[in-house]
């Protein structure tokens, strides 16, 4: 197996401050997660993201992440993502997280990797905004 190498250093077109500006992230806590009942890769998870209501997300994360773990945990979401259904399960947001890949193939095509969420240095009210 070849030495994992470096992130992908390769970089998407630039967009606008405006089209940046678009973007809503904010903090969100997980009030509850649980294994997404149709999809192996995913979680179904519960956030609360300060608004009156609670917003569900999917997350492909359960490969990382034991669904009882992340309750209580803050992360960042993109708030304003078109929700959309996952496999039959709403999904209203998305959890922001990062790649890294551990190991590579001779062909050098990624054969393990970890993905690790983004979250907040120190607890912050949800629905907090993310600039």
């Amino acid at each position: 197996m070849a030495q994992p190498t470096a992130a992908s250093t390769e970089a998407k077109p630039n967009v606008s401050f405006d089209e940046f500006l678009r973007l809503d992230l904010r903090v969100a806590t997980i009030v509850a997660a649980e294994p997404h009942p149709s999809a192996d890769r995913l979680l179904r998870i519960e956030l609360d993201d300060g608004s009156p209501t609670r917003r569900q997300v999917c997350a492909g994360i359960r490969a990382w992440y034991d669904p009882a773990r992340l309750v209580g945990r803050q992360v960042v979401i993109v708030a304003n993502l078109e929700p959309r259904v996952i496999r039959g399960e709403r999904s209203e947001g998305m959890i922001l997280a990062a790649s890294d890949v551990l190991a590579v193939d001779e062909n050098g095509q990624p054969t393990e990797r970890t993905v690790v969420i983004l979250t907040p240095d120190s607890p912050v009210k949800p629905g907090s905004t993310v600039s």
